[in-house]
């Protein structure tokens, strides 16, 4: 029989096994709990990135010119050379930007290069391979600022309530304490932890800005043989030399009216309640809250301050603002999720209906949108090259020595370039619009008219001008292109400038324009060789603000058997129309 003593012993070890266990298991529990935060992280960036590059290889829609003219024409030009047929603008002769983000996407054509020679890549998979490349880099890096975004959010909202809120502000007491005691005791050493912080981020800032400030720095020298700093560059074209307002001048409120609205769609409501509760809270500051009222406020005032400083500039647009949709999201996030999260967490919720309509309301709303602006709205830009692109890789495999030639008389920049052209032997020009800088006094700048207002001007009267008579068969044009050649000594590559001398256009085997523009050109090219080899859809009709995109895109030839093909085309095309109406009509 065991003695009292060993009894009472054995009792007491009984009663304190299990608070040894828990002492020991205790530093155990952050560590298992930031493994398992790190992986969820893990998984959130793997996601984002998968997302990304789908939307990316996915996208069928022509957005804006600068995602072409001011990225990839200049890395193509850094990646080949000076005379690989990259549209090189005016910005960059002027050296207005930098060159450090085009540099991203010429290693990547370098890698491409390098890649293609091992797979022994067909020409048309070669092709597919330098038009997926940069989407796909593109599309990791807004990964990794959407990633960004999302941990920036639980910098600010926390990642959890209760005791998990405290301790990620350290403030979780020993075990067995009150925590009403104690979080008073801690909050002058988190104060202190937040001025370490602060003094911390100060630090990584100006360590970081200085990093890139110095790549930058030092890219342009490179690109530019010479230095140089494009930011005050860019200011003094676009505000001391106003050139800016060729492209458009805007209403002072338009980011207030337009801007906010084009960006947030249905998140409007949530975004503008989210910068009021931001900057004039209504409850009492505590100990776990004062950090996230500051960090919301300093987003909100960004957001508001931003918007403000670029409206006193008279052209505005839309995408001036992008970088501002991270903290936007970030501030619309307590209100949507106060108005919208109990749908998910209450079945008996009074309201539920009502709520339920305006999820699905901002979940069709933004579906039907994405669909409408990534695979139907100008598609026609991208249509058209690709099968500029088809027709020289046609004629490459007949004749090694074969060269496509083509003329865009659109508004400038209305396509994709030679990063999309891709093919040496597929030589084209376009229409110009270089703003006034031979234009000293601001004033002079509402007469001036580019090349293409002086083309949209008087068509008829400009083609005559500048090109002459028509060809009437696709020989002539070559011997006249040949012509051309002989009596100017250099190879007549379509190219508008080349490093600042102007290159002679010439009529070419295609043509290029707008639906709209197609009453005018058919008299023009009336008894010449040129007629419809296809037509490229590009949305409806009236949709576009600029009257000169307006209907599909078309495209003449020179080629008889491009011209008769189509016209089988449009045959079958009507027989299928009438054949539809029939059993229409049959029915009805």
């Amino acid at each position: 029989m065991a003695s009292p003593a060993l009894s009472q012993a054995s009792t007491a070890f009984e009663h304190e096994a299990p608070q040894a266990q828990d002492d020991q298991k205790t530093p155990r529990r952050p560590v298992l709990r930031r493994v398992r935060e790190i992986a969820a992280s893990e998984d959130v960036l793997l996601f984002l990135i998968a997302f990304r590059i789908v939307n990316a290889l996915s996208i069928r829609t022509f957005f804006q010119p600068d995602e072409y003219f001011q990225s990839l024409e200049p890395a193509w030009e850094i990646a080949f050379g000076a005379n690989s047929g990259a549209w090189i603008t005016w910005e960059w002769r002027n050296q207005l930007r930098s060159a450090i983000h085009p540099a991203i996407f010429a290693a990547v054509y370098k890698l491409c290069v390098e890649a293609s020679k091992p797979l022994q890549l067909s020409p048309a998979a070669r092709d597919e391979l330098f038009l997926a490349a940069p989407k796909v880099t593109q599309a990791v890096i807004a990964a990794l600022g959407d990633y960004y975004t999302w941990k920036l959010g639980e910098r600010v909202y926390g990642r959890a309530t209760g005791n998990e809120t405290v301790d990620e502000y350290g403030l979780r007491p020993d075990p067995g304490t009150d925590l009403a005691e104690e979080i008073p005791k801690c909050v002058p050493e988190n104060v202190k932890a937040i001025r370490r912080e602060r003094i911390v981020l100060v630090l990584e800032a100006a360590i970081c800005g200085t990093i890139v400030l110095f790549a930058s720095v030092v890219v342009d020298r490179i690109y530019y043989q010479q230095w140089t700093f494009p930011p005050s560059r860019f200011l003094y074209f676009n505000l001391a030399r106003s050139l800016s307002v060729h492209y458009g001048r805007n209403p002072w409120h338009y980011y207030l009216t337009q801007g906010y609205p084009l960006l947030l769609t249905t998140y409007l409501p949530f975004t503008l309640l989210g910068l009021y509760q931001s900057l004039f809270p209504l409850e009492l500051p505590t100990s776990q809250t004062r950090l996230t009222r500051t960090m919301k406020r300093q987003l909100a005032t960004s957001s508001l301050l931003i918007p403000f400083a670029l409206s006193f500039i008279s052209h505005k647009e839309v995408r001036f603002i992008y970088p501002l949709l991270p903290p936007l999201h970030i501030l619309s996030a307590a209100p949507f999720s106060t108005y919208l999260g109990p749908l998910l967490q209450s079945p008996a919720l009074r309201n539920r209906k009502s709520k339920k309509a305006v999820l699905l309301t901002i979940l069709a709303f933004n579906f039907l949108l994405a669909l409408f602006t990534t695979a139907l709205y100008q598609t026609a830009p991208l249509t058209t090259i690709a099968y500029l692109r088809s027709r020289t890789l046609a004629s490459s495999s007949s004749s090694s020595h074969a060269t496509t030639t083509a003329a865009f008389l659109t508004p400038c920049h209305s396509t994709p370039w030679r990063s999309h052209l891709l093919h040496p032997t597929l030589k084209a020009w376009a229409l110009s619009c270089h703003p006034p800088l031979h234009l000293p006094d601001p004033a002079t700048h509402a007469t001036y008219l580019d090349e293409a207002d002086q083309f949209y001007a008087s068509p008829t009267h400009w083609l005559s001008l500048q090109l002459g008579r028509p060809p009437r068969s696709l020989g002539e044009q070559q011997a006249r292109l040949l012509a051309l050649e002989t009596a100017t000594g250099v190879a007549w590559d379509g190219v508008e400038f080349d490093r600042g001398r102007e290159r002679k256009k010439a009529w070419t085997a295609y043509l290029v324009m707008f639906g709209q523009l197609e009453e005018e050109m058919a008299k023009v090219l009336k008894g010449s060789g040129y007629g419809v080899c296809r037509r490229e859809w590009n949305g409806w009709k009236g949709w576009h603000e600029d009257w000169r995109r307006r209907g599909g895109m078309v495209i003449w030839c020179l080629d008889e058997g491009e011209k008769r093909k189509w016209r089988q085309v449009e045959k079958e095309r009507e027989e299928e129309r009438g054949w539809r109406n029939w059993v229409w009509q049959g029915r009805t």
